[in-house]
């Protein structure tokens, strides 16, 4: 028997207290984004559009969108390693995922922040 084995502890399971594969976002869950923009040049406009009725729409009341000007505060940006702007980062749930462009294929958006239609 070895002592620092969690099998062999009295209360332990077999099932992993971890998920071991990809899960789903739960309904209640809180989506925590930040969207990285140049200015307020017509691509970054859109983008904050998109995103802001997406977020509206899809997730009222579930998410934190904060919008960073890349001009006003470029120790963020460069914090972020962003090779783009616009760009939008979904910090939470996990994975991390990164979108570069304007956010208007909102189809494609939803798919891939596993984000599911409301009818």
């Amino acid at each position: 028997m070895v002592p620092d084995d969690p099998a062999e502890d009295e209360g332990s399971s077999v099932n992993a207290p971890w998920p071991l594969g990809p899960q789903r976002a739960r309904e209640d869950e809180v989506y925590v984004f930040s969207l990285f923009i140049a200015g307020m040049s017509p691509r970054s406009r859109l983008a904050v559009d998109n995103m802001t009725k997406l977020c509206d729409r899809y997730l009222a009341g579930r998410y934190e969108l904060q919008i960073i000007d890349i001009y006003q505060q470029p120790e963020l940006a460069q914090g972020a390693q962003l090779v783009a702007a616009p760009t939008l980062i979904k910090k939470l749930p996990l994975p991390l995922r990164r979108f570069i462009g304007d956010l208007s294929d909102t189809d494609q958006l939803l798919l891939r922040l596993d984000i599911h239609r409301r009818p």
